[in-house]
């Protein structure tokens, strides 16, 4: 798995979580990010918080074209992106492909844009 791998991909439908072993890969191509109480986290910050809010109306895009949404905590120059997946593992949630594939297209929109 490398980056441009996972930008190239779309979410679909997961039923299994990512093995330990895909998420410590996927920290590797994805150093930004952290594993947090069984999260994929990343905190971005920006000079004011109109900038904070065009990075999250510009990532609302692409959360609604991936139909995988995180959860978002914004404040004037940041914004906190949690990922995971609550359909895999009969329901009970996890870590998934499909949380590296967005985290990877929200870096590209962060880097592309706002860095």
């Amino acid at each position: 798995m490398n980056r441009a791998e996972l930008l190239q991909q779309s979410c679909r439908h997961l039923e299994q979580s990512a093995t330990p072993e895909r998420i410590t890969q996927a920290l590797i191509v994805l150093p930004e990010w952290a594993l947090e109480q069984g999260q994929l986290v990343r905190r971005f910050r920006f000079t004011d918080y109109h900038q904070t809010m065009a990075f999250v109306n510009a990532i609302a895009i692409l959360i609604h074209e991936q139909d995988h949404h995180p959860e978002l905590l914004v404040g004037y120059n940041y914004c906190t992106v949690h990922y995971s997946t609550h359909s895999v593992n009969n329901g009970k949630g996890g870590i998934s492909d499909n949380d590296f594939i967005c985290a990877a297209k929200i870096d590209d929109v962060f880097t592309h844009h706002f860095s």
